[in-house]
């Protein structure tokens, strides 16, 4: 029996994985939803995922893994890519080893002709595998199907019966279709307009080799601009295939104002004097702000060498220890479901930069133990997504704008790293501090999770943690970051052969080697595309344009330079949101940088901070409403309805949302990031985890060992919690002041209601009924 049971004994139906693709080699199992007609843990019927029984002759841990990895897969981008077999499935594997091989060979023996070379022929190996992996879904027929499947109750969509209302559409299926003629033929263009730059081959005027291509840098050949608007277009569809329409959208909004913008009155701010087209497929294709800039070189050095290591850690079984040690750490917690999920989170997020794929990868195990406990589908999911979303803040791993951000400032990733501990850990604490509070306010049931002591675990599997705590020491002495992933992915291959089931033999390490480089096919498309914007930026200076106009609105209510840093901090924080419901986290951290970026630094804020800021905001989105991602997948998980799963999902995340101002509106927030020695680092993160703790009892309704919080003591909850980010000696006297009073109020309605401080055990009903 599987270490963690579902209420009949049976294993659950999935175990973690972390990767972002299913392979390529054979359709694997894909979960499909069942219903419990039982109600077996006291509640209505409820869907879960479960595994074809044609499948359960194979090995039933392997199954689910093959299973989790597979829904992962459909969260990892925003679309889910083919599962291709036969000559294209073979292809696809040969170009992905070929593509790794390239990037492990550029860390040890860089090509000689400079890093801008490598990134061409990179991009020229990766985005032709876009259009294998990633079918176009234009054809009227291909998507009346798809309709047609979203609405078909035993296939697509969830329903629970006790309401009549749905749990949404469930996410699109890998498709097992072979690529298309159309296909084939944007799979060729991609390699001519990639390679054009290097190939030796005169072209007319054009052509010549790599040296001619550089020296024809402002003054384009009419061969260069072709093949350069072939690109740009192979870009656009490339990422609209891997992401949705929005971001090739955006993209050409920036191109319409770079070729336009010399059309609008020269009186208006964002006005500049416009560029033809040939300027602007030049910035693209010929500079280092384009395609080949910052974000492509963040792809091609760091983030495929890190999907790697995530893949082969994956497929050595670090995963599933990982979850087994949350539960096993928990165990004997009265709140063990909800302190297993979020632990669950963190470690594996550790590995994992994808929080959509980490809250499937959790929620499969999990799940199962949250409905037994009493959560009803909406709260476990808003659990597991905002605890999934933390992958994308958890060193080593952070997400890829994290690579971007080392680039930018010109640090170390380590430094990187240093700034992220900090909030990272006020981040889980805030859900921990949620997850208590439902469990004492609603009464949640204590469940039995069977398995063996935490250090057994650590004894035998515990060499999991060493290849991750090899990229800290390796980084710390001065290795780059580079040679620290692989480094520490040769210590994770050679460490798997100490458990037999995992062990990388030579066809599972091809396996993880290719499923790591199907992993940044996506990421790829997008940071090329993000070069769009930002060459467009430099071209027409729209950031300092934008910068400017974003502190004349702040300017416009006060002439205070303290409010004026506020606001311009809270305007730029909704773009931040806005924009990151709209576009992926890296292309929304690409453009907030360059847009709401020089509005803080103009105004007096360090970089380092106002990276921190845009950074977290652009990995919030994946949670915020309407869209939120991760919820989206929690939903496809728990079986829960769309819009009070990302309800509650915000709930769990909002002391997170919060935080980060306090990088950006006073100094002595820094002191979170590791900045401005220890005096001022233990300050900020007393402080502020105060304020996360008391802006968690004001969103949950209740005081851990005292009782439920009225709406007064609520508001004057999240008066303290607010005022505490300030991190300034009056603010923060205020706020514990407000904290203080708000306790008080809890602990007189208390004793003047006569309520214990926690409800019966095994009382569930306000648990579903509250509303978020």
């Amino acid at each position: 029996m599987s270490p963690i049971s579902s209420p009949d004994g049976s294993s659950p139906p999935a175990r973690p994985a972390n990767s972002p693709s299913a392979g390529t080699g054979g359709t694997p199992p894909r979960p499909r939803p069942t219903v419990d007609p039982s109600g077996a843990d006291g509640g209505p019927r409820r869907t879960e995922l479960a595994v074809d029984p044609t499948e359960r002759a194979d090995d039933d841990r392997t199954v689910a893994e093959r299973a989790t990895r597979d829904l992962a897969a459909q969260f990892e981008d925003e679309k889910p890519g083919r599962v291709l077999t036969g000559p294209a499935g073979l292809l696809l594997t040969a170009a992905a080893l070929a593509v790794g091989a390239l990037a492990l060979w550029q860390v040890f023996r860089p090509l000689s002709q400079g890093s801008k070379y490598y990134l061409i022929i990179f991009l020229a190996g990766v985005l032709p595998l876009v259009f294998l992996a990633y079918p176009a879904n234009l054809r009227l027929r291909a998507r009346l199907r798809a309709r047609r499947r979203r609405t078909e109750p035993d296939d697509s969509t969830e329903h629970t019966e006790d309401t009549g209302h749905t749990a949404g559409p469930a996410p699109a299926r890998p498709t097992s279709t072979r690529p298309t003629a159309t296909d084939w033929v944007l799979v060729a263009l991609a390699v001519a307009a990639c390679l054009y730059p290097v190939l030796p081959i005169p072209l007319g005027s054009g052509g010549g080799g790599y040296n001619a291509f550089l020296d024809r840098q402002g003054l384009l050949a009419p061969m260069d601009l072709v093949l350069g608007t072939v690109l740009l277009l192979l870009l656009l569809e490339a990422c609209r295939r891997a992401t949705g329409w929005i971001l090739p959208a955006v993209c050409l909004l920036f191109l319409g104002y770079g070729y336009y913008g010399g059309l609008l009155p020269q009186s208006w701010p964002v006005a500049h004097a416009g560029l033809d087209f040939s300027q602007l497929v030049d910035a693209f294709y010929n500079s280092d702000s384009g395609f080949y800039g910052t974000p492509l070189d963040v792809a091609a050095s760091y983030i495929v060498l890190f999907t790697i290591y995530g893949a082969v850690l994956e497929f050595s079984g670090a995963g599933r220890f990982f979850v087994d040690l949350s539960a096993a750490a928990f165990r004997r917690s009265r709140t063990a479901a909800g302190r297993t999920a979020v632990a669950s989170g963190f470690l594996l997020g550790t590995v994992s930069g994808s929080g959509a794929a980490t809250t499937v990868s959790i929620g499969a195990v999990t799940w199962p133990l949250l409905r037994r406990a009493g959560y009803p589908p909406e709260r476990a999911g808003g659990m597991l997504a905002a605890a999934g979303v933390g992958a994308i803040l958890s060193p080593p791993t952070l997400g890829a704008a994290a690579f971007i951000i080392a680039e930018y400032l010109g640090v170390s990733y380590l430094q990187v790293l240093g700034w992220a501990t900090v909030p990272t850990v006020l981040y889980y604490l805030g859900i921990l501090l949620s997850v208590e509070i439902d469990a004492r306010r609603s009464g949640v049931r204590p469940v039995v999770i069977d398995v063996g002591s935490p250090w057994r675990l650590l004894a035998r599997f515990g060499y999991h943690f060493a290849s991750l705590i090899a990229i800290i020491v390796l980084l710390a002495v001065g290795v780059s970051a580079t040679r620290a992933v692989v480094f520490a992915t040769l210590l994770a291959v050679a460490l798997s052969f100490l458990d037999r089931a995992h062990r990388l033999t030579p066809a599972r390490l091809v396996a993880a080697l290719v499923t790591g480089v199907r992993g940044v096919l996506a990421v790829t498309a997008v940071c090329a595309a993000a070069g769009i914007i930002t060459a467009t930026t430099t071209k027409t200076g729209l950031g300092p344009q934008a910068a400017a106009l974003l502190i004349s609105g702040a300017k416009a209510a006060t002439s205070n330079p303290t409010v004026v840093l506020v606001l311009t901090a809270l305007l730029a924080a909704v773009a931040l949101s806005l924009l990151g419901l709209a576009v992926p986290v890296t292309a929304s951290f690409v453009i907030g940088w360059v847009i709401v970026g020089p509005a803080l630094i103009d105004l007096g804020v360090s970089a380092p901070a106002v990276a921190m800021f845009v950074f977290y905001f652009a990995v919030l989105s994946e949670v915020s409403p309407p869209t939120a991602l991760a919820a989206v997948a929690a939903a496809a998980v728990t079986g829960g309805r769309l819009v009070p799963t990302m309800w509650q999902t915000l709930r769990y995340a909002l002391p997170a949302y919060l935080t980060p101002i306090a990088f950006v509106i006073t100094p002595a927030g820094l002191g979170l990031l590791g900045i401005g020695g220890a005096q001022r680092i233990a300050f900020a993160a007393v402080v502020i985890a105060l304020s996360v703790a008391v802006l968690a009892v004001a969103a949950g309704g209740w005081l851990p060992g005292v009782g439920p919080a009225g709406a007064p003591e609520r508001v004057l909850g999240v008066l303290a919690g607010v005022t505490l980010l300030w991190l300034e000696p009056v603010a923060v006297t205020v706020g514990v002041a407000l904290a203080a009073v708000a306790a008080a109020g809890v602990l007189v309605r208390r004793k003047s209601t006569g309520r214990a401080g926690r409800p019966r055990a095994g009382s569930s009903a306000n648990l579903r009924e509250e509303k978020p």
